[in-house]
């Protein structure tokens, strides 16, 4: 870091999460997949979908002003505004960020959209804190995500059952330079492109334009060699996740024994019930989103939330976030909460 700036710190945070929810049931009565499975093997007892006005950036704006409210700044202080939702968003070849600085009157911002999936949140971070590093005009930073991705979704491809468990949600997160609190410690990010081609959505994008008639209908993700694609993620996944884990620890003067909570993206409950035990961790020290699914790159912040909510967190918590992203990225940061305190 530069010798004016000796922190980063995040000021607040917020979560829109829309009222309308798919349960367990009806999951599994679009997929045909039993409901037992649903609840027990995929993790879900219900997940929120959207509501008929939540487009992928009024999610965002939501969680925005919950985010400028709990913080009690005002949006003319915030000097740029990051977009780490989805590619999925209202319109194709569309700047979600610069409407959400407008809508909640951050006058004074510009904004951009950057993409890492679902690892988009921790790298936003990332971004975010070197902006504030490298530019001493920049001060305060909002990272907002709109995700609803679940559109993509076509319940009978049974390939992409993986991703069923996709929910629909908004994030905020504002950052501040020497803020004095919720310290970011250290990063880590691993990338994969032999995956970048495995899932996909094959219509609607350049590689198949223009389009033809009936494509609308293959406007879903599939999976392009199951079997190939399974064998890398049984090989590389929780490899990778502990390898940005232990790196981001590292980084920060930390071990997985300093870990006192996990917020981590949901997957499967047996996945990450193995998680947890590989990192010595219990059930306390985290949060399954079993009520919420999958989504995206809000899954760490509505962990931090709920964290909270439930007093798992406190003054001086050493957190991690972890996700990782379709293609394939795995991103994990330190937080250390509460005040900053010299070394």
């Amino acid at each position: 870091m530069t010798d004016s700036t000796k922190h980063i710190g995040i000021v607040s945070f917020a979560t829109y999460t829309p009222k309308t929810r798919m349960t367990a049931k009806e999951i599994s009565e679009k997929s045909g997949i039993p409901e037992d499975v649903i609840r027990d093997k995929f993790g879900v007892q219900s997940k929120p979908v959207p509501d008929i006005d939540d487009t992928t950036s009024v999610m965002g704006i939501k969680a925005a002003r919950k985010a400028l409210s709990s913080a009690h700044i005002s949006p003319t202080e915030i000097d740029v505004v990051i977009w780490i939702g989805a590619q999925h968003k209202d319109y194709p070849n569309w700047l979600a960020g610069l409407k959400v600085a407008h809508e909640i009157g951050a006058s004074k911002a510009w904004s951009f959209d950057m993409e890492a999936m679902c690892g988009s949140t921790i790298a936003g971070i990332e971004v975010a804190r070197s902006l504030m590093i490298a530019n001493k005009e920049y001060r305060t930073v909002m990272l907002v995500s709109g995700y609803r991705n679940a559109d993509m979704i076509d319940f009978s491809v049974k390939d992409t059952s993986f991703m069923f468990d996709l929910g629909s949600g908004g994030t905020a997160v504002i950052l501040r330079r020497d803020y004095g609190m919720n310290e970011i410690l250290g990063t880590s990010f691993q990338g994969d492109g032999s995956f970048s081609e495995d899932c996909v959505v094959e219509a609607g994008g350049s590689a198949a334009w223009p389009m033809s008639p009936g494509d609308e209908k293959r406007m879903h993700f599939v999976v392009r060699n199951v079997d190939e694609f399974k064998r890398k993620l049984g090989e590389r996944t929780l490899p990778n996740f502990y390898k940005v884990i232990d790196e981001a620890l590292e980084k920060s003067g930390l071990s997985r024994s300093d870990i006192d909570y996990l917020g981590i993206l949901h997957f499967k409950k047996s996945t990450h019930e193995m998680v947890l035990h590989d990192l010595g961790l219990v059930d306390e020290q985290t949060t399954y989103l079993e009520h919420y699914g999958h989504v995206g790159q809000n899954d760490q912040i509505i962990s931090l939330e709920e964290g909270l909510k439930a007093g798992k967190i406190s003054d001086g918590s050493r957190i991690v976030l972890v996700g990782a992203g379709l293609g394939f990225v795995w991103a994990a940061a330190v937080v250390r909460w509460g005040t900053v305190t010299e070394n």
